[in-house]
């Protein structure tokens, strides 16, 4: 053990998680590089849990950040903020909402939380819809409709959640059939609910779930449960946390593959835009942005520095085309990935979108889950130079990719033979 992995063991909680079984600790990066403290260089294809979305030192972004912060770093939203303003206006004009206001917060989890009391202020009513296998943060109303046992620490919750079918098209109930049929099932799984409980405030959905291991229903999903959920007068609140920015390459929304009935009421967004800075943030349609009857404010929510770093990163993503590249680096790459799962029998499954791609590993000869696989393929992969994640629903078992955006084609090639040297030596 380390010097500082025994001085973090002292002052942290137990339930903070660490990655490895010898921690890395990661001093600077590069592009699609980071370095540890020995020196040792990893190809990254994690981006600090999908939020480095550009690269590691981004000199516009850092440039950005620096001549910000040598003018003023704080001063909080009771005072008006032109990169805040600048920022939002950008993030209207991309978010296919119309008449859209935008609030910023300091995290996903605040964004999620943010979203759920406007939902449940404009529709008066606490009963929120989501997926079963899903993950909205850690906050105590986040955790509440949070789908994955292992990321919720508590059945106490202001809210009262139902779950739906259809976040995960490859098993449960409806796994054997055919998308339109599946859809079909998932949307008379719906009506079936809803008539039988209060009138609800919302869905939260996230098009593709992040931490549930990369698991998406088939396209048109959200379009078809939006149908129902306009008759009854429910919002739909897309949780675009992982998916936003261009991430899945086909689509600049993670909803979008899902926009046959208009787009979403509220989005929440996070990770990426700040480029590892600490950006949140709500986008809805105005009259449920306004339907608050009390005052509000942020603190940290649109800080300067913060937000010229966002407006750096989102105009250098649009001015070099990284959905794009996402889309072309990201389909060589699961096709590569693919190619190396199909020698080893630990694999169930290569699915994603773009750079958001997921392996989801089970025990050999069976459809069981297997975790014990997943944290070997991460220490080798670790070991041959690749940082990689890891999530799932019921059982830890899904390798998670998600470089940044401005991957290369030698880069894809580079990780993808390091996972198939990792695979193998998992066994």
């Amino acid at each position: 053990m380390t010097g500082l992995h025994h001085r973090h063991l002292a002052v942290s909680p137990d339930w903070l998680a660490l990655y490895y079984r010898h921690p890395l600790e990661i001093t600077h990066g590069e592009g699609r590089h980071v370095w540890d403290a020995d020196g040792k260089r990893y190809l990254d294809f994690f981006g600090g849990i999908l939020t480095t979305m550009t690269a590691h030192a981004l000199p516009e972004v850092t440039k950005a950040v620096t001549e910000q912060a040598g003018r003023i770093i704080h001063s909080s939203t009771l005072y008006l903020n032109r990169p805040m303003v600048d920022l939002a206006e950008r993030v209207v004009s991309l978010s296919g909402i119309p008449d859209a206001r935008v609030f910023f917060t300091t995290s996903g989890t605040e964004a999620n939380d943010t979203a759920l009391l406007l939902a449940t202020a404009y529709r008066r009513s606490n009963q929120i819809l989501a997926m079963r296998n899903s993950y909205h943060g850690r906050s105590f109303s986040a955790v509440s409709v949070t789908g994955n046992h292992a990321w919720s620490p508590t059945g106490l919750s202001p809210l009262q959640t139902l779950y739906v079918h259809g976040g995960v098209r490859g098993r449960g109930p409806y796994a054997h059939l055919g998308d339109e049929e599946f859809i079909e099932a998932c949307v008379a799984d719906l009506e079936d609910l809803l008539g039988h409980t209060r009138d609800a405030a919302a869905l939260i959905a996230e098009p593709i779930q992040g931490v549930g291991g990369f698991t998406s229903p088939p396209d048109g999903l959200y379009a078809a449960f939006r149908e129902v959920l306009d008759r009854h007068g429910i919002l739909w609140i897309s949780d675009e946390v992982q998916t936003g920015w261009g991430r899945t390459g086909e689509h600049f929304w993670g909803w979008q593959a899902h926009g046959q009935s208009g787009p979403p009421d509220i989005v929440t967004f996070a990770k990426g835009i700040g480029n590892g800075m600490s950006i949140g943030g709500v986008i809805a349609r105005a009259d449920v942005m306004n339907c608050l009857d009390s005052n509000s404010i942020s603190t940290f929510g649109g800080s300067p520095v913060t937000m010229a770093a966002g407006l750096a990163n989102l105009s250098y993503l649009l001015e070099h085309d990284l959905q794009g590249n996402a889309r072309r680096v990201g389909g060589l790459l699961i096709e590569r990935l693919r190619a190396v799962a199909a020698g080893s029998e630990c694999v169930r499954e290569v699915r994603g979108r773009g750079l958001m791609i997921g392996i989801e590993l089970v025990k050999p000869g069976t459809d069981e889950a297997n975790p014990e696989a997943a944290a070997a393929v991460l220490e080798a992969a670790r070991e041959g130079g690749l940082l990689i994640g890891k999530g799932g629903g019921h059982n830890t078992s899904v390798l998670r990719i998600a470089p940044p955006l401005s991957l290369s084609i030698p880069e894809a090639e580079e990780g993808a033979a390091i996972l198939a040297d990792a695979l193998q030596a998992a066994g």
